[in-house]
Parts: C-alpha cells; structure tokens; sequence
C-alpha cells in the first residue's frame, strides 16, 4: 500500500492561508516571506517599521539607536521565516521582537536621552490645552516644563509597566497582544497598566487644574 505523499510547499502555504485569511493581512504576507517571497517582507518593513520606531523611540528616548533596533527586528523576523506559524498575530510577534530588545538595551545601561518629548496625551487629567492660538513666552515655558516632568514621569516606571502603557495608548494593541509581547497574562498586563497610571497620576497630581 502506497504511503501518502507529503504535502507541497505551495499546497501548505495555500492551507496556512486559508487559515488565516480572515484573521490577518499581516500573516498572510508572512507566509509568502516564509516561501521566499522577498516583495512580501518589503511590504511588512513597509506597514510595521515606523510604529516599531516609535515604540522603540518611546521606550529609549534615543533615536538613533531606536533606528538601530528596528533594523535588528527586522532582522530577527527575516531570519526567523523558515520556521514561521502563524499561531498568534503578526503585530503580537513583531511587539514581542522589539519588547525584548527595548528592555535589553535599558538593562544594560545605556544612554537613551532623546530630544523629542513624549507626547502628554499619555498622562489623563493634565491640562495640556493653551488657551491662546499664539502663547506667551511664559505659557510655552510652563508647557515645556510640563512636559519634561511628564516625560521624567513616565521614564520613572518600572520596564515593563512602562512598555504595556505605550504599547496599549500609542499603538492600540488588545491586551491578549500586550500580553503576547511581555510574555504574561491579560491580567497581568491590566495590572501593568493600572498601576503605571495611577502612579503617573500621582507623581503629576500638582499639574491637574486648578493647582
């Protein structure tokens, strides 16, 4: 009696797909990487490389050696194609790609002070409005003040407290994928992010209104 043959390469990417094609664009590209498609991968750089930038930028408060991390987590996804299964999301692999490297380069002390701040909408109940379209020299003095105690606020938080808070405002990831990237539960992760928040709204509570 004749053995089944193996299925194709094409005939399993095909299967892959169809398991995926509703779920993800992102996998599916992928999946054609993992065959040797070469525009695909140039497609994922495309869609994914500035939001790992600013995830890494965020993180760091260095851009150049944000540049630098990002070309590695390309990098490591490249060379990770041959083994590829598209069992979790795409943006949830890639996050956990770029988490590690992050929190690597913190751990080993590096000098990661940026110039660009981080963007204040992060921190709920501070007065970020200017009431005048053109403000005073005092009123953008307040502001940069405000925002560098924002900025030293939010590098203050323990590692990962500080990447599930900027992986969940600033690029909408679902918790199931913050918890992918950190490697721990939803919970856990809802955890993180309460208490990064609260202890931001404490250390900024003399910024609220009205103070």
């Amino acid at each position: 009696m004749a053995e089944p043959s193996q299925p194709s390469g094409d005939s399993r990417v095909q299967q892959d797909m169809e398991a995926v094609a509703a779920l993800e664009r992102d996998a599916q590209l992928m999946l054609r990487v993992r065959e040797g498609d070469e525009t695909s991968f140039g497609l994922l750089l495309e869609r994914h490389r500035g939001p790992v930038v600013n995830f890494l930028h965020r993180m760091l408060q260095d851009r150049a050696i944000s540049e630098e991390l990002a070309q590695e987590v390309f990098l490591r996804v490249y060379r990770s194609r041959e083994t590829y299964e598209p069992t979790a999301k795409f943006t949830t692999w890639l996050f956990r790609i770029a988490t590690h490297l992050a929190l690597n380069a913190l751990r080993d002390n590096k000098k990661m002070r940026g110039q660009e701040s981080l963007d204040e909408e992060l921190v709920e109940g501070v007065d970020r409005q200017v009431a005048d379209r053109q403000p005073t020299v005092e009123q953008e003095m307040i502001r940069d003040v405000r925002l560098k105690e924002i900025r030293s606020a939010i590098e203050a938080l323990p590692e990962k407290q500080r990447a599930a808070v900027l992986m969940h405002k600033y690029e909408g990831l679902e918790y199931a994928q913050i918890a992918g990237a950190l490697r721990c539960s939803e919970s856990a992760v809802k955890s993180l992010i309460f208490r990064a928040y609260q202890t931001l709204r404490l250390r900024l509570a003399h910024m609220a209104p009205g103070v």
